[in-house]
């Protein structure tokens, strides 16, 4: 719900494009360091759970503040401090999803598409309620769900890991200067920065263009639809493709949807079809992803693998994705600036498809350092 209506509410407090780029990119830039840090500690402590709650008790401590503070300076700081600890939530969470289904693709689905589930309501209602209350609203309705997140992370119980692992003594190193592992990251970097014109100017840009705003929740709530549909499928598809296969396609797909987003904005039914390409923009793109850091990294180094991968993709990709998505639209314009990031996404494809392999038996691990 944050990413999908506040840089609305950025804008009805009377921010610039630039502006607004940049605060609602700050979650990005934050998520370049602390998931490390995060997965580091929970690897030490070995206590995903246990920070998962007090950083989601924290994040929303961090959030209220924004019911007192306006000005730009003033948000720039609660966003990162608010963002620090948001941003320990999802890698971890992932990790411990990943480690319990041990590599099940229909398991890590099913359980993926109760949080797809959970966005699709909170998206509607709030869409249908902002078309109605001032957008000083969406405070409360974020705070709400910070609040139902804090308290249902109390019931997820804590995966300890295997007698005997050292992980957080261990060197990464080895895995990481392999070639695929590089190209997987760079990829997911490039996938996330032109993710980032989404996140920031989506809701804006239809909008402008002649949309109410609880159509806007129906049309992000289509891509979550589909995204649930092609989690559901995914025990099929990689029965029939490899992780790799998919993640590539997916980049294909991608640069599609930008184009019919950019250059259609004011057909509800282009636009329908656009967020219904969401089921491989995110859906088939993350799952195979997370199917690759599977194979790439030891069950003992899987919470840094995916803080890495957070970093990577989520952290520097969006950061710099959204700062640069705010530029363009000031310099040329939204049509052009979803058809430069369809350009961005199709590095990422070439990268994807040529570098981009299943691990050799052979391929170096970890050691000890």
């Amino acid at each position: 719900m944050f990413g999908t209506y506040f840089a609305l509410y950025l804008q009805s407090l009377g921010f610039a494009a630039a502006q607004i780029a940049v605060l609602m990119s700050l979650q990005q830039f934050v998520r370049i360091a602390t998931p490390f840090f995060w997965g580091w500690l929970a690897d030490r402590l070995h206590r995903r759970t246990a920070i998962i709650r007090v950083t989601l008790l924290m994040a929303t401590g961090v959030f209220t503040l924004l019911f007192w503070v306006g000005g730009y300076g003033s948000l720039f700081a609660v966003f990162v401090a608010m963002f620090a600890f948001w941003s320990a939530a999802l890698p971890l969470f992932e990790a411990n999803v990943i480690a319990t289904v041990e590599g099940d693709s229909g398991r890590y689905a099913r359980i993926r598409m109760w949080g797809s589930t959970g966005f699709i309501v909170a998206v509607l209602l709030a869409g249908s309620a902002l078309d109605h209350l001032p957008m000083r609203s969406l405070l409360w309705m974020v705070l709400g769900m910070l609040v139902l997140a804090a308290l249902s992370s109390m019931a997820i119980p804590e995966h300890r890991p295997a007698a005997g692992a050292t992980a957080a003594r261990q060197s990464i190193w080895p895995i990481l200067r392999r070639p695929e592992v590089m190209a997987l990251f760079a990829a997911c970097f490039l996938m996330m920065a032109s993710q980032a014109s989404i996140f920031v100017f989506y809701s804006i840009y239809m909008v402008e263009s002649g949309h109410s705003k609880s159509t806007v929740g129906i049309l992000w709530s289509m891509g979550v639809v589909a995204e649930i549909a092609i989690f559901l499928t995914l025990p099929k598809l990689n029965a029939r493709f490899a992780p790799q296969s998919l993640f590539s396609f997916s980049f294909a797909v991608t640069a599609v949807r930008y184009l019919l987003i950019g250059w259609f904005p004011g057909s509800l039914a282009l636009q329908l079809l656009a967020q219904s390409l969401h089921a491989f923009t995110f859906g088939t793109w993350h799952a195979a992803a997370m199917g690759m850091l599977h194979q790439f990294f030891p069950a003992q180094f899987g919470t840094r693998g995916q803080a890495l991968y957070t970093g990577f993709s989520f952290g520097i990709g969006g950061a710099l994705g959204g700062v640069v998505a705010g530029m363009a639209w000031d310099a040329i314009g939204p049509a052009w600036m979803f058809t430069a990031m369809s350009v961005v996404v199709f590095v990422g494809w070439a990268i994807a498809f040529r570098y981009v392999k299943r691990p050799s038996p052979s391929a170096p691990h970890a050691t000890a350092g």
